[in-house]
């Protein structure tokens, strides 16, 4: 339950994505359940990231153009040397060619897990044929692939959208009606400014497997201060609801709210009244949500810089970048330095990812902690019961006892 809705992992995904995730986070196992661990940006990522970079990079030369699509990049390739040399775009509508040489650099999404998104609102459900929904990176993607192997597979990521898809819901509050049961359950006002929920409440008996969380109020500059904002997310969209027997992805911005409204505890015959006139819902289908997380082999994703490019680099959650994970933020930025300062020459080492799961002390303190509290001393090993006093004599007044000790593994009782 915990993985599957803080992180969003399936049965069917990746067992080494899950292994990769234990390894680079397994020092913030403490953090994670609230949240504490975790950096969150004033506002939405959009006014405090996205904006203030794209001013920045106006004001220093940078020709954003919009209303275009690149639909192929064509390449010179030998087994020693790749060529990026035209790129095929359109743009407003009309075929383009822009050609390269060796001194022009092309930086490539290869993928994206928002592509083909569909969004409703609060009478319409967020419904599309998402199989033949417009996908411009994987088709760009596609078209890459065919011309090298060492430009990877799209297609082990974005074949299956009933295995890749979830849905969630942007709940804005209009009155104070729902508030209540939103404080009863945080044990805090949720217009306050501060943190709300801390981390993900889990309605661990939804059938949509639902969850939600409130981030610091408002979420946008100008967000009204009596207003809130709750974002909501079904991992099970094709399953019936427990109070709207619809499947989420048939259902409007109004359905999610009512079945919301279910499982905060708000009384039935006030929930259709409710979701109808405290509360306003946009419904947001995202067909690959979780492609990064399908069953893959190395090979299937690009590397960076694969070997023997020369003008060319790929950035984002379906470049190869080791030691890190997918699914965030830091995973994105890595590939846009190992990218920029691999083609570029810069003397400057990338971060490395932080080590935790090379170091003892946060392996001890994990280990207690994901056994909530419990030390391995502590529980029930079956046969290897016997080793435990032998051990715990073996340690006795040496750094290893202190280090056991200092991390809760050995307690005053042992």
């Amino acid at each position: 339950m915990y993985w599957r809705t803080m992180f969003a992992f399936e049965n069917w995904h990746s067992a080494l994505e899950m292994k990769l995730y234990f390894q680079r986070f397994i020092h913030h196992i403490s953090g994670l359940p609230d949240f504490s661990a975790l950096k969150f940006t004033r506002y939405n990522q959009y006014e405090s990231l996205i904006l203030p970079m794209k001013k920045y990079l106006e004001k220093h030369g940078v020709d954003f153009q919009f209303n275009s699509e690149v639909t192929n990049i064509i390449f010179d390739t030998t087994p020693d040397k790749k060529v990026a040399k035209v790129i095929e775009c359109k743009v407003n509508g009309k075929d383009k060619n822009i050609q390269l040489t060796e001194n022009d650099l092309v930086f490539i999404t290869n993928g994206s897990c928002v592509e083909g998104t569909i969004y409703g609102d609060q009478d319409h459900a967020p419904q599309g044929d998402a199989k033949v929904a417009k996908s411009g990176c994987w088709d760009l993607w596609k078209n890459i692939a065919k011309q090298d192997a060492s430009f990877g597979h799209p297609e082990k990521f974005c074949s299956d959208i009933e295995k890749t898809n979830w849905e969630s819901a942007t709940i804005t509050t209009l009155d104070d009606k729902i508030i209540p049961y939103i404080t009863n359950i945080c044990k805090r006002d949720p217009r306050t400014g501060h943190v709300v929920t801390g981390g993900i409440v889990s309605c661990k008996d939804s059938s949509w497997l639902l969850s939600w969380t409130i981030n610091r109020q408002g979420q946008f500059k100008q967000q009204d201060k009596e207003k809130v904002c709750v974002w909501v997310y079904g991992l099970f969209t094709d399953v019936l609801g427990d109070y709207v027997k619809k499947p989420m992805k048939e259902c409007t911005g109004k359905e999610i709210t009512m079945e919301w409204l279910y499982h905060l505890g708000v009384p039935e015959k006030y929930i259709e009244d409710y979701a109808t006139n405290s509360a306003i819902c946009i419904p947001t289908m995202m067909p690959y949500i979780t492609a990064f997380f399908m069953p893959r082999r190395k090979e299937d994703r690009p590397d960076v810089i694969v070997d023997g490019a020369v003008n060319f680099a790929f950035l984002g959650q379906f470049a190869h970048t080791p030691r890190d994970t997918v699914f965030t933020t830091e995973y994105s930025v890595r590939t846009a330095m190992e990218a920029v300062y691999g083609l570029l020459g810069v003397d400057r080492g990338v971060p490395e990812v932080w080590g935790s799961v090379y170091d003892i002390r946060e392996l001890l303190d994990s280990s207690v902690k994901l056994m909530d509290g419990k030390s391995p001393l502590e529980i029930n090993l079956g046969p290897l019961n016997m080793f435990k006093k032998p051990l715990i004599k073996a340690v006795k007044g040496t750094v290893i006892e202190k280090l056991l000790r200092n991390h809760e593994v050995l307690k005053d009782n042992m």
